[in-house]
């Protein structure tokens, strides 16, 4: 038998107050990392990848629905909406904007929405969409990788997708992110 001292004794519990120390340091670790990241800035999967084969109806009183062929041959933006989104009507004046200034297309991918839902909401608002489709099941939307609305998506000419912004865009997103994008990818 080992004779246990005052010494032995004093180290054997010392060492077990250390475990709730040592694994609140763990955590502490993984939380501040984790507040250092942007949650806009989610990786996706599809950047650098062709858009996924797609075709959807218009949306209720449109001409133009939108497929992945539609999204070849110009560089464009796909933004991704519901008449339900809060958010997506927050960033809609700026979609206006930038429907008028003609710099670059935006097509709507209208995702879960009711159809007279989702015409009513474009009638009202304004609709800045040269084309817009109508993911009524969200199946497309899946397949694009999408988390939630809004969403947008920068286009290149053959088909890419090289941006993704995750929540609404605001005035600085614009012009510090897809303007500049943008313009590089028509000068290519």
């Amino acid at each position: 038998m080992i004779p246990v001292t005052d010494r032995t004794a004093a180290a054997i519990f010392r060492r077990p107050r250390l475990w709730p120390l040592a694994a609140f340091a763990v955590i502490a670790v993984f939380l501040g990392v984790g507040l250092t990241l942007n949650p806009r800035e989610i990786p996706s999967p599809l950047l650098e990848r062709p858009v996924p084969q797609f075709q959807l109806a218009p949306v209720k009183g449109r001409a133009l629905g939108l497929s992945s062929d539609d999204l070849r041959g110009e560089v464009s933006i796909v933004n991704v909406f519901a008449s339900w989104c809060t958010a997506c009507r927050d960033e809609h004046p700026l979609w206006m904007a930038l429907a008028r200034s003609r710099v670059v297309p935006v097509h709507g991918l209208n995702y879960k929405d009711k159809p007279d839902d989702a015409a009513r909401w474009l009638d009202e608002l304004g609709d800045p969409y040269t084309r817009t489709g109508a993911d009524l099941d969200g199946r497309v939307g899946i397949d694009w990788g999408v988390y939630g609305v809004p969403e947008t998506f920068v286009i290149d000419k053959r088909g890419v997708i090289r941006h993704k912004v995750i929540g609404a865009i605001t005035p600085k997103i614009v012009e510090k992110r897809l303007l500049p994008l943008v313009r590089q990818l028509q000068a290519e």
